[in-house]
């Protein structure tokens, strides 16, 4: 089978983000498929060059369009790159040709080149929802204008219509995708997956610790983006509350980068909060599981908006993957993954004094975090081993192929 991927923001394992498609991609190379990423370089370039260029990922062929983007840039700007990409990612992708088509989002402009190509070469297409767009922009205030919602809703509809079957990473995006109206028994639930390879309770955290001068204070790390959604101001507000209460063997270490970390880091410089450490993102993955390493409690924060309830984040996952118990404050199935698997704790997204008392109470109580610890582990290895989880999204490609 010849499987068109078409993902705009594909990374390999050297790049900083997600490499779910990478890891997807490298399994059906090696179940004997023909695999082909079509994505973007997101480097700034001065040369501008626009021509793409085709690289082999462990096995899997990547053609890349020079396409700059970063968390920086204003949401106007976003918008024009991903249209720059969808159109040229369609006449990319009908020149390749294929068997399948696998379009994944975010942004939710990939349908446009997906359904295109589809079109073209008459063949199926399966779409990955990763995140519930427009909904997540809307009630984060980024798409404003009554005109931009009709029109990214009328998107939404449009690839659901023109898909096979789709993907969806959580219960809730199930739910969101079926609320449009689209069949059920065509929702395939398939999370985002434990790196049991990179990360694991056995790695030596120390070096880490030292480094950031954690000494032997109790840590609570983040990994990730540190953007609006991400409401890492929750964090310092529970900073806050330790600092007043004169508890100095608790810290915060909030590693990684985005549009909000000079306003976090001049916060908590304004505010006196030495019980927070910023960390800088590293290209090299063996950084982050090094990081959960040397963490007590890996945490995985967002702000308070019902939309990101329905989230799927890898830094979840891959806490439990380096056996570490995990504190979040998202309601929903992250809060299920926690409390009902006994893996961690939930603390209110509206209290960030609760999370400075969770925090306490997780210092004060080893005997629990040992369990909550190995708890995590074996959830990683039983439900969200990425082997286990790209052969199901395997069979659904297979089986969708073999209808048309």
């Amino acid at each position: 089978m010849k499987i068109l991927y078409l993902h705009q923001y594909f990374n390999t394992p050297s790049m900083i983000g997600s490499t779910r498609s990478y890891e997807m991609g490298k399994r059906w190379v090696e179940a004997g498929h023909e695999v082909h990423v079509i994505t973007s370089d997101k480097r700034e370039s001065e040369k501008n060059d626009q021509n793409w260029v085709t690289t082999i990922e462990d096995g899997v062929n990547v053609h890349w369009l020079p396409v700059p983007y970063s968390n920086y840039m204003s949401y106007s700007q976003r918008i024009k790159a991903f249209f720059k990409f969808a159109f040229s990612s369609g006449k990319k992708a009908i020149e390749i040709g294929g068997d399948v088509i696998f379009a994944t989002s975010t942004p939710l402009t990939i349908a446009l080149p997906a359904i295109k190509a589809k079109k073209k070469l008459n063949i199926p297409m399966v779409f990955e929802v990763r995140d519930l767009w427009p909904e997540a922009p809307i009630q984060m205030g980024a798409l404003k204008s009554p005109l931009s919602k009709i029109v990214a809703r009328k998107l939404e509809r449009h690839a659901y219509k023109n898909s096979e079957h789709i993907i969806a990473l959580t219960p809730g995006m199930k739910n969101g995708v079926v609320s449009s109206g689209y069949p059920s028994n065509r929702v395939t639930v398939i999370p985002n997956a434990s790196d049991l390879n990179l990360f694991s309770p056995n790695i030596d955290g120390s070096e880490t610790r030292k480094r950031l001068g954690l000494r032997d204070r109790f840590t609570l790390s983040y990994f990730g983006t540190m953007g609006p959604a991400n409401g890492l101001n929750y964090v310092l507000s529970a900073a806050k509350e330790l600092v007043s209460k004169n508890i100095e063997d608790i810290v915060f270490v909030l590693h990684g980068d985005g549009k909000q970390r000079p306003e976090l880091e001049a916060r908590a410089k304004n505010e006196g909060l030495t019980n927070v450490v910023f960390s800088n993102p590293m290209p090299e993955k063996t950084a982050v599981a090094e990081l959960a390493a040397a963490s007590n409690v890996c945490m995985t924060i967002y702000d308070n908006l019902p939309v990101l309830y329905t989230c799927s984040p890898n830094k979840m996952f891959d806490s439990f993957a380096a056996g570490r118990p995990v504190l979040t404050n998202m309601p929903g199935w992250l809060e299920s993954l926690a409390v009902d698997e006994k893996t961690g704790v939930f603390t209110n997204p509206n209290n960030p004094i609760e999370l400075a008392e969770k925090a306490i109470w997780m210092r004060n109580n080893p005997e629990e975090l040992r369990k909550f610890a190995k708890n995590a582990r074996e959830l990683a290895e039983t439900r969200f081993a990425r082997e286990t989880l790209s052969l199901q999204l395997l069979d659904v490609l297979t089986s969708i192929c073999n209808q048309a």
